[in-house]
This record gives C-alpha cells, sequence and structure tokens, in this order.
C-alpha cells in the first residue's frame, strides 16, 4: 500500500539530526520556555520575514490567542464579526466562536478553493472588525483586493497558516512576502502532517505588531508577564521545548521539501488526463500541503485508488456549517462548500514521494 503520509520515512531522513537535538534538551534539564524555544521563535520569524514568533500548544490555540489579544487590546469585543471562508478546517471557526466573535461564512472561489474576494464586500457590516484568510491546502489565499478592503474598511487581516509554510506569493507594494507574514497576524499549526511538523502538537503566532505579540505570550503563559503575577485570565498554551527543538532542526529543510511537493504536482499537473477528473491550475503560489482534484465520483474513484495499493484522503467531507457543534448553521445553502466536500479526493503529494510512483497514480487515474 502506497500510504498517504507515510510520516515515519519523511522524518526518518533527519534521524540524526532530530535525535542529536533531543538529547540537547534532554541534558539540558529544561523543558519549557528555555533556550530551544526562543532559538525556534528567532529562526521561524526570521524565515517568515516578521518581527516576532511566539510559540504556543498548537495551531487552534495560535488563532485563538490572536483574537482573544485583539480582544484585551481594544481592537474587538463580544458579538464583532470576522469574515472567514466557508471552506475550512473547523479550527479555523473554532477560534473565532470561543472569543464570542461572530463568524461571518464566505464561500470559496471554484477554481483555487480559497476565499472567493469578489464576495467578501458584500459581506462586510458595521461589526466587521477581521478578515480571517485561510492558506488552505497550502495555496496563498491572499489577494491584492482582499488587501485593499482591509484598508478600505479599517480591518484586520488575519491569517491561517496551518497549512501553507513556506508559501511565497505576490504582494502589491511588497515584492514577494512568506505567508505568515502579509497580514496584521497568522497562526500556524505544526501538527506533525504538515510541512512543517513536530512530533507532537505545537503552533506559533508570528505578526509585526509589539504589543499583540506581548499580549500573545502573557495570554498563553496563563495571563502573566511575571511569575505569579497575572493581568489577564490567560490560558496554558506553550511549545515545549522538545517540539522546538525538533522543529529549528527541521525548518532548513522545508523549503527543499516543499520543491519535491511542487515536482510531484506539476508531474499531475501536466499527466493526468481525465475528463470525469478535476486537476488543479498550476499554481507557483503553492507548496502543496494537500492536492486536492475534484470528481463526482469520488467515493468511487477512492474506493478504486485503494484496491490498486492507493490510499488517499478526504479533505473535508462534512463543513463546519453542516456539523452538529454549528446546528443553528445546518439550514444554510452553502453550494460551493457543500460541492467540495462532495467531491474533493486528496492524492499523495509529499516529499518522499518518487515519480515513478507520481506516475503510477497517473496512470491509475487515466484509466478510471
Amino acid at each position: 500500500m502506497m500510504k498517504y503520509l507515510p510520516l515515519h520515512e519523511i522524518n526518518a531522513r533527519y534521524d540524526s539530526e532530530i535525535r542529536e537535538t533531543v538529547s540537547r534538551v534532554l541534558d539540558s534539564g529544561w523543558y519549557l520556555r528555555g533556550e530551544a524555544t526562543r532559538r525556534f521563535e528567532e529562526h521561524y520569524a526570521e524565515y517568515i520575514g516578521t518581527k516576532h514568533c511566539v510559540g504556543v500548544a498548537n495551531g487552534l490555540d495560535a488563532l485563538t490567542l490572536i483574537l482573544r489579544a485583539y480582544k484585551e487590546l481594544g481592537v474587538m469585543k463580544d458579538g464583532d464579526e470576522v469574515i472567514v471562508p466557508a471552506n475550512t478546517f473547523i479550527a479555523t471557526i473554532l477560534a473565532i466562536t470561543d472569543n464570542n466573535l461572530i463568524p461571518v461564512l464566505v464561500e470559496p472561489d471554484i477554481n483555487t478553493f480559497q476565499i472567493d474576494d469578489r464576495l467578501i464586500e458584500q459581506a462586510i457590516t458595521p461589526r466587521t472588525r477581521a478578515i480571517m484568510i485561510v492558506h488552505l491546502y497550502g495555496r496563498c489565499a491572499y489577494t491584492d483586493r482582499i488587501g485593499e478592503l482591509c484598508n478600505k474598511y479599517g480591518l484586520k487581516l488575519i491569517e491561517d497558516n496551518a497549512q501553507a509554510h513556506g508559501c511565497k506569493a505576490s504582494v502589491q507594494g511588497s515584492g514577494f512576502k512568506v505567508t505568515g507574514s502579509i497580514g496584521d497576524a497568522a497562526g500556524h499549526s505544526f501538527y506533525p502532517g504538515k510541512n512543517l511538523g513536530a512530533l507532537g502538537d505545537a503552533g506559533a503566532v508570528t505578526t509585526d505588531d509589539d504589543d499583540l505579540s506581548a499580549m500573545v505570550r502573557a495570554l498563553g503563559n496563563y495571563g502573566s508577564e511575571q511569575k505569579y503575577v497575572h493581568d489577564y485570565a490567560g490560558r496554558n498554551s506553550r511549545m515545549d521545548e522538545l517540539q522546538a527543538a525538533i522543529l529549528d532542526a527541521k525548518l532548513c529543510h522545508l523549503d527543499a521539501d516543499n520543491q519535491r511537493r511542487k515536482e510531484i504536482a506539476s508531474i499531475y499537473i501536466n499527466k493526468v488526463k481525465n475528463a470525469t477528473i478535476v486537476i488543479p491550475q498550476s499554481d507557483r503560489d503553492s507548496v502543496w500541503h494537500i492536492f486536492p482534484v475534484l470528481c463526482k465520483r469520488r467515493d468511487e474513484l477512492q474506493r478504486y485508488l485503494r484496491e490498486y495499493g492507493v490510499e488517499t484522503q478526504i479533505h473535508y467531507p462534512i463543513p463546519p456549517h453542516r456539523q452538529r457543534c454549528y446546528a443553528e448553521w445546518n439550514h444554510l445553502s452553502l453550494p460551493i462548500t457543500e460541492q467540495i466536500s462532495v467531491q474533493e479526493l486528496s492524492l499523495p503529494c509529499n516529499p518522499v514521494m518518487t515519480d515513478e510512483e507520481a506516475n503510477d497514480i497517473v496512470a491509475l487515474l487515466n484509466s478510471f
């Protein structure tokens, strides 16, 4: 069976580096808020292109703490609205509702799977305070139109960069920037399956905003900037030293791994010729965390590939507005999001795949 994402094989390439850095942490006797975390935060901020990086426990906490920090800083308050793509992993929306803010769901563009910037302005109201874009599947969701809307209406631009580590995109007036440095703040997830993955849960917030960075760090440390002094009702959300050290060891390989993903994606894009399968358009602004195809016979296609030893995944079979936890939205009609949920299939696309394996999958897709 060709695994969708063989994590053991992916991490085994850096086995000696990971073991060496873990040994250093064990020998240090310091396991939280130490030198390894400081070093990774410094290196990741430099890589992303921001002044600050704050390590937190996971990607959901990163987004939640950004919004909570804006509330503590007086930028937002309960009941304010945040525009967010309807087509996303539920964590994006959980971060909003957890802060007593109102998600305003906007449909994606069927050609990119990203939030449709043509539909955003009509969703803005006097209560809108931010647009949260999601670089879904590894593709940059930012457009200059989104930037213009944020400037026109005085909105914060928040990036969910959980799936797009290392993605570079053109930004009007700024040249090429790395996702995570485009908006006012960004949340990152280092879940093991991400392009930059830890060996457990970890996340980070990147920003150029000094006040926001300090607030996020305090809120993630029980609301404390000074030991036993708690100015805010915070939470425990800290990246541990082991995960920070592992991520730092892997960071220098991220660009090469992303390049390999692009090479595999290129094979699919150029060679799959089947009218029943919609292949993503070629896109230099993607690091292909996920390679999504659309097929009206999705479940049949998945079974077919499994029979020939190819493992695939579905991202995401139930959209947020159809989940029971958001029952008040179950009546909503969001046809593009719903179409993606019933037609999307994710093909293997990872840095340890060979050209031969990719071509074997192409042959199967073309004969389906």
